[in-house]
């Protein structure tokens, strides 16, 4: 049998693509309806500086001072793992769409999390990363970004976050990897750290050095990326020591 004329396989295309956007469409609204529900039923963030410090004491992690902008750890954080964190309202308009597909299909892919999505993970649910657990972070990361300051929400990420090695927060791991003052590091030793949150025990550069320094590479590509540094300047943090501790 002939294939069909080029005009019916356009037409059927331009078929399969509405019905999709139909689909997709109404994932995406049932996603909102699910999280505009659920912001009365989550808790308020005004505690979240509270459950920093209760972290911070539970791990015997110093007290990390408030972060100047230029802070080096905070920037290749920002440009590595949260690259609109300055600009967006806690959630990735990006991330919602995949969520919204993600619902259609049932897939477990529902992209990147903003660091207000992964501070209200670690502050309030532990680590857990169900579905229920997910759609509740965005609410909350939401809540987060109303009610604190981008530079507040940044120093209290990077007050508990976990660096690997047993180090909680900027400061202990800062002294741990290297004996230096957060403000100290150089731009070798702050790629390092803001690499490790993503998986902290995988590339703990005093126990898988190799993979830790491939992280690094990329934390320094994105550090250019997003015009922080130049290739050279890059390619000289990657060339410099790391004087670990």
């Amino acid at each position: 049998m002939a294939p069909p004329p080029a005009p019916v396989r356009a037409a059927r295309r331009r078929g399969r693509l509405r019905r999709l956007g139909i689909v997709v469409g109404c994932g995406v609204v049932a996603l909102l309806l699910a999280l505009a529900a659920l912001w009365q039923v989550t808790p308020g963030v005004q505690d979240a500086q509270a459950r920093v410090r209760a972290a911070e004491r539970a791990h015997g992690a110093p007290p990390l001072p408030s972060l100047p902008r230029d802070d080096k750890v905070a920037r290749a954080l920002v440009a590595t793992e949260d690259s609109r964190f300055w600009t967006s309202p806690g959630v990735d308009p990006q991330s919602v769409v995949r969520a919204g597909v993600a619902t259609v299909t049932g897939s477990s892919d529902v992209g990147g999390a903003t660091l207000e999505q992964q501070l209200a993970k670690n502050l309030w649910f532990g680590g857990r990363r169900d579905r229920a657990a997910q759609l509740q972070e965005a609410v909350l990361a939401l809540k987060l970004d109303r009610s604190w300051s981008k530079d507040e929400l940044l120093r209290m990420y990077l007050a508990q976050v976990y660096f690997g090695h047993g180090f909680y927060g900027l400061a202990q791991a800062s002294h741990g990897y290297f004996g230096r003052e957060p403000a100290q590091l150089s731009w070798a030793q702050a790629s390092m750290l803001a690499g490790l949150v993503q998986a902290p025990s995988g590339y703990d550069p005093l126990v898988h050095l190799q993979a830790g320094r491939q992280r690094q590479r990329h934390v320094l590509d994105r550090l250019v990326s997003t015009g922080v540094l130049t290739w050279a300047e890059a390619d000289a943090a990657f060339a410099a020591p790391l004087h670990l501790a």
